[in-house]
């Protein structure tokens, strides 16, 4: 993960990135947050896949951001991986 925030620190110094980027912040704050939660519970891409009954394939769309998951999918993503699904808008 920490290679990852590397990536992502010198990606944000460009100004059209750090835009895009800003603008797509939700999006990449949920990733984010499946993502570290998956790789500590220590579970592949594929396994919580089985969990959920579905394809390593939606999984990789849904931590890729190509896909739109409803709330309900986003609950039993977070059952299965022992989290709370809170939604805020302030």
């Amino acid at each position: 993960m920490e290679s990852y925030k590397k990536l992502r620190a010198k990606l944000l110094k460009n100004k059209e990135f750090r835009k895009a980027y800003d603008e797509l912040g939700p999006e990449f704050e949920l990733i984010g947050m499946l993502i570290e939660k998956r790789l500590k519970k220590g579970l592949t891409q594929a396994a919580l896949a089985r969990k959920l009954r579905t394809k390593q394939s939606a999984i990789a769309r849904l931590e890729s951001g190509t896909s739109n998951p409803t709330v309900g999918s986003l609950r039993k993503v977070a059952h299965a991986l022992d989290a709370k699904l809170t939604v805020v808008i302030s």
